[in-house]
């Protein structure tokens, strides 16, 4: 079951509403504990008519068939002009060889880790320490995980980042993300890239190959993937569910 509400984040767009999605697995009860992932572009996961470009990741059937025990608390991007990119970024960067874009990702996770956050917990019947707590996200909310898992651990221990954007300010700013953060102990992180995809930026390749090589030094419980023939898309991503569930710790 996905229950939907709308919410507000004062911090970034004021009063516009946009909605929330809470994912509750089969066995809920208000009773028993889950773990929580929180995950970026909550309308693309759940079903094709909310989806951006008309399919989703279909996340919800997998988590019913397969009975995952886990609850997915998510948000919709904010879709006024260049809003995703400014609230999923934490670094200003030129897009489009020419776009000013304000990175305001600090300002988002604050709100998620302060706001949003407590709320599911007060709310729904969840574990709420750090050791069954995660996030994730494609694209731009990839790079968003990664961010978070470097700096807001004491409330995430564990991630799946799917295509991360790696190419923000030609690639600087993950590297010296990766290389200045000491990661927490118990860190997991799942991240993948599809074959097809690294020509969309240049030198991505390299880049997914170097942020994975600084992961595995700084100590983190590392699961990377390139997928043959993977693009940059739901139905890539879809994909993917049962290997980051996986590595995560969700889905034996």
């Amino acid at each position: 079951m996905t229950e939907r509400f709308n919410i507000t984040v004062p911090a970034l767009t004021g009063n516009a509403e946009r909605k929330a999605y809470v994912y509750l697995p089969a066995g809920y009860n208000g009773v028993k504990r889950f773990p929580v992932m929180y995950m970026f572009d909550g309308h693309n996961l759940f079903s094709d008519e909310e989806a951006s470009f008309g399919k989703s990741w279909g996340l919800s059937d997998y988590l019913d068939r397969h009975k995952i025990p886990l609850i997915i608390a998510a948000v919709e991007c904010n879709r006024v002009g260049n809003g995703r990119l400014s609230e999923y970024s934490p670094a200003d960067f030129i897009f489009n060889g020419g776009i000013n874009i304000k990175g305001r990702g600090r300002t988002y996770m604050n709100w998620l880790v302060n706001t949003f956050k407590p709320y599911i917990d007060s709310n729904y019947s969840t574990l709420p320490g750090r050791a069954d707590t995660a996030i994730g996200g494609s694209s731009m909310g990839g790079l968003m995980t990664l961010y978070a898992l470097a700096k807001y651990g004491k409330y995430f221990s564990k991630g799946a980042a799917l295509s991360p954007s790696l190419w923000i300010n030609g690639g600087e700013y993950v590297k010296n993300l990766l290389s200045l953060t000491k990661f927490r102990a118990g860190t997991f992180i799942y991240t993948d890239y599809g074959s097809r995809e690294f020509k969309n930026h240049n030198g991505q390749r390299e880049a997914f190959a170097n942020a994975c090589a600084e992961l595995v030094k700084k100590g983190v419980n590392l699961t990377a993937r390139v997928i043959d023939g993977g693009t940059h898309c739901e139905a890539s991503w879809e994909k993917s569910i049962p290997y980051f569930l996986r590595a995560l710790g969700f889905f034996n």
